[in-house]
């Protein structure tokens, strides 16, 4: 196991982060103000939890707007406890920073040493933002990484992992690094060819950077791909690249595209079908209604066996369908004018709601602004009395504006009680539709 010098495995408490962010907040006044009052974790976008021997990913679900989080350097031996950092962006899990070069030749993440090690964080070698480290752990399988859609630069260097899987939630992600793992096929090349914005990809020190078409199989499947382990893959390679792998990259577009078109196609029915439900006419604009009604109609099957029954099903059959069809083509316009209706009716509630917020947020202001500089008067105060006097009006404060906003809530629920009853009351459609259907299974002499 992965092991920092001779520390015990930590867990990550709260006592860990609130001396994490107190560390790494601003040194202004601003900042030591922010501290003494206590920094709110929502409040956080930048941890760096690196060095610490931590075994386990926990308590990091109040940090809801964090985007950049550095977990490099511990014993971690599964990545968990994200789902929540849906903001997140940069996700490093073990690095070291590489010497700037040239602009235009350098990739812009922190790259990884051939010796393994990490040099210290200094302020020229800031991470960027927007991102997660999570190398130099223990980890043997990506997961945990569901959540995490605007995640753009990860980072997995130095771990266990053999294979490249369940990323599929990052459809953002640019910058992949995971060198020094135990990746052992190539096919795990072509699953990275979903991710249509990676530039950059680091996969030195695993077994498949030793296979003979490495570089040359990577830009052939990827060929959007940037960086390749630290470098710049130029025009020549990329052509080389092309015309050696042709026909197999070829085979391979030509399934992505039928595949690509079969979800196309899925999902084009699917939203159709939300569409028809939305409206309540789903399975309407056909004889599907008239199809389930029979199908586990026994005594009508042997109705149908006799002399004339059958063209007599057959002709209620057709006049059976033209009223769903009629149901369903009014249905249809009668969604468009609902949805128009609603529209508007949203609007005007969301005005009402915005309106009583920007009270509520006024009168916020008004109390934050008093209640500094009344902390500031309490500091100042030497007298036990005149302290005790002023915690008493603070509390006071407190609850005026407790009962403000109680009453700006009070007023809105009020406001908006009738326009949602009368709104309510103009679209009952989905009841005629009901009364509609129940109206077809009525009248059918063979439905009993």
């Amino acid at each position: 196991m992965h092991q920092l010098c001779d520390m015990e495995p930590r867990v990550m408490d709260d006592d860990m982060l609130k001396l994490a962010v107190g560390e790494q907040g601003p040194r202004d006044e601003a900042g030591q103000l922010a501290k003494q009052e206590g920094i709110l974790f929502k409040d956080v976008l930048s941890l760096q939890l690196d060095f610490q021997n931590i075994l386990r990913i926990d308590n990091l679900w109040q940090f809801e707007n964090l985007r950049k989080l550095q977990l490099d350097n511990n014993t971690i031996e599964k990545i968990e406890g994200l789902e929540k950092l849906t903001r997140l962006v940069w996700l490093e899990q073990g690095s070291v920073d590489l010497n700037p070069g040239p602009e235009a030749e350098r990739p812009s993440w922190r790259g990884h040493g051939a010796a393994g090690g990490r040099s210290p964080p200094t302020q020229a070698q800031t991470p960027r933002p927007s991102s997660a480290d999570l190398s130099f752990n223990n980890i043997e399988t990506i997961e945990g990484l569901d959540t995490l859609v605007n995640l753009e630069d990860l980072s997995l260097f130095n771990n266990r992992i053999a294979k490249i899987d369940s990323l599929d939630a990052l459809v953002k992600l640019q910058v992949l690094s995971l060198g020094n793992n135990r990746i052992g096929n190539l096919m795990n090349i072509i699953y990275l060819r979903r991710f249509k914005d990676l530039r950059t990809l680091s996969l030195a020190g695993n077994p498949i950077a030793a296979a003979e078409d490495y570089r040359m199989f990577i830009c052939a499947y990827l060929p959007d791909l940037v960086y390749l382990d630290f470098r710049r893959i130029d025009d020549h390679t990329k052509e080389l690249a092309e015309v050696k792998h042709q026909y197999s990259t070829d085979e391979l577009k030509h399934q992505e595209n039928l595949m690509q078109a079969r979800l196309e196609d899925e999902q084009a029915r699917r939203e159709e079908l939300e569409e028809h439900k939305a409206a309540f006419v789903e399975n309407l604009n056909g004889s599907f209604l008239f199809d389930s009604m029979y199908a586990e109609d026994v005594e009508g099957s042997k109705l149908a066996s006799l002399p004339g029954v059958a063209e007599l099903m057959e002709t209620y059959k057709d006049k059976f369908v033209i009223i769903c069809l009629n149901i369903f083509e009014y249905g249809l316009k009668q969604q468009e004018k609902r949805k128009a209706e609603l529209d508007t009716f949203n609007e005007r509630v969301q005005e009402a709601v915005q309106e009583n917020q920007a009270q509520g947020r006024h009168r916020t202001a008004e109390f934050e602004e008093k209640h500094l500089l009344s902390l500031s008067t309490i500091r100042g105060e030497s007298e036990l009395t005149d302290i005790e006097t002023k915690i008493a009006d603070q509390r006071e404060d407190i609850a005026e504006l407790s009962n403000a906003l109680m009453t700006l809530e009070m007023q809105l629920v009020e406001q908006l009680e009738a326009p949602c009853q009368a709104f309510w009351v103009k679209t009952p459609f989905m009841l005629h539709c009901n009364l509609l259907r129940h109206e077809l299974c009525k009248g059918n002499p063979f439905y009993r």
